[in-house]
């Protein structure tokens, strides 16, 4: 079978470490080597590895895709060596592996006849994007669920009145301010006084002296 890259590197990516086999082809009555060696997933051992791989003149590195722990080997790589993506299930499930054999030297045999397909890794700038889109999302969703958290709470006080004044973190007007006190809730949200009564109501007690919030329309 013909070999592609003569010098290829296989990863096998765990939390704590990496298992680095480099295979490099044999020609005329020299055998093909390969040799596994054990890196740490520090960012200073990772470099240690970019400066082991570029000695050994490794023209593809390939790593499965296992979990988020390929990303500090993938990022701080691919600056300096063409670096390949894999699909678990494509590289374990292909034909003709032996059972002795370890993960990271059957992937550099694999890479270095071209049997596999990298997948897409985003640019570094899409890849900031992609990040921050994400977190927002994150965000966003954690605040439906507080706001959603508080109105239970507001309803089951009983707190329904104040809950429509307040209208939880919507419709806020900047500048209208209302101010609770425990005071006698029958007289309501007087109108232009900016004050919520809300004692009569069984709640209050002091505890409300003090909060401000923003009214909504």
């Amino acid at each position: 079978m013909e070999v592609v890259h003569p010098r290829c590197a296989g990863i096998d990516i765990s939390k704590k470490d990496a298992k680095v086999c480099v295979r490099i082809q044999g020609r005329g009555s020299r055998r093909t080597s390969a040799t596994v060696t054990t890196w740490g997933a520090m960012t200073n051992q990772i470099l240690a590895l970019r400066e082991h791989l570029v000695e050994q003149r490794v023209t593809c590195v390939v790593m499965e895709a296992t979990g988020n722990y390929w990303k500090p080997y993938f990022y701080l790589l691919e600056d300096t060596l063409e670096v390949m993506l894999v699909n678990a299930h494509d590289a374990r499930n292909m034909p003709g592996r032996k059972s002795d054999v370890s993960d990271a030297a059957w992937l550099a045999d694999l890479g270095a006849h071209g049997l596999l397909r990298g997948s897409l890794v985003p640019p570094p700038p899409i890849r900031r994007l992609c990040d921050l889109t994400r977190a927002r999302t994150a965000l966003t969703r954690d605040r439906a669920r507080q706001v959603q958290r508080i109105e239970k709470v507001l309803e089951d006080a009983p707190l329904t009145e104040l809950r429509r004044v307040f209208s939880v973190f919507g419709g806020l007007i900047p500048g209208c301010v209302v101010t609770v006190r425990p005071r006698d809730w029958r007289n309501g949200y007087a109108a232009g006084s900016g004050v919520v009564d809300c004692a009569a109501a069984g709640v209050g007690r002091g505890h409300w002296r003090g909060v401000r919030a923003v009214s909504a329309p």
